[in-house]
């Protein structure tokens, strides 16, 4: 059983060769190089620019994606990043607010949670469980702060390279309707796989 798994990998990967979804849109041959750029009759294809658009983004967020001419994407890259920032702050801000409180409250102390009676609106265990709740919460915000930070680093240099190649009609997926001369009221759904070369 264990060996046929291992000829079967072995043939998927020997046949696995052959199989390409696309070339690229720069043909090797006829091509000029200049320092870093290669040019051709058919384009330009610059092997630095996912480089470039990662290492824009990872400077300044969103600037990859300014790089690659994909304006629109910026705006989405500084909100989501701003949200995130925005509550890993609250959180913190809050979390600091009741571990003050807790201290206080554990040495005698009057806190803001005290009135000038005594009078205690938050028990000491709420205050205990409130910190734990915004220091996950806050933990979790830096988190996805991080994530999301990476992340777009990421789609600006895969877009950037995705950029650089062909990208017509000669390969085509859409569904048609095939129609069936024997059953003419019930039209048969199918998907046709256009390629040409």
């Amino acid at each position: 059983m264990y060996s046929k798994k291992i000829i079967l990998v072995f043939i998927l990967i020997f046949f696995a060769k052959n199989v390409c979804a696309q070339k690229d849109s720069i043909n090797v041959k006829n091509v000029k190089v200049k320092g870093d750029i290669k040019i051709k009759k058919g384009g330009i294809y610059n092997a630095l620019a996912p480089s470039k658009a990662a290492f824009y983004s990872a400077i300044f967020p969103g600037m990859g994606q300014v790089y690659n001419k994909k304006y629109w994407k910026a705006p989405i890259v500084w909100g989501a990043l701003g949200t995130s920032i925005y509550f890993y702050l609250d959180n913190n801000k809050e979390y600091k607010r009741y571990r003050t409180a807790y201290k206080l409250r554990k040495n005698g102390l009057q806190d803001e949670f005290t009135d000038n009676s005594g009078n205690v609106s938050v028990s000491l265990e709420t205050l205990e469980r409130a910190q734990e709740q915004l220091r996950e919460n806050r933990d979790l915000s830096l988190l996805t702060t991080v994530i999301l930070y990476v992340l777009q680093v990421v789609e600006a240099s895969v877009n950037a390279h995705l950029l650089q190649f062909n990208t017509d009609d000669n390969l085509s997926f859409k569904p048609t309707f095939i129609n069936d001369p024997i059953k003419i009221d019930a039209p048969k759904v199918g998907l046709t796989l256009k390629y040409s070369f």
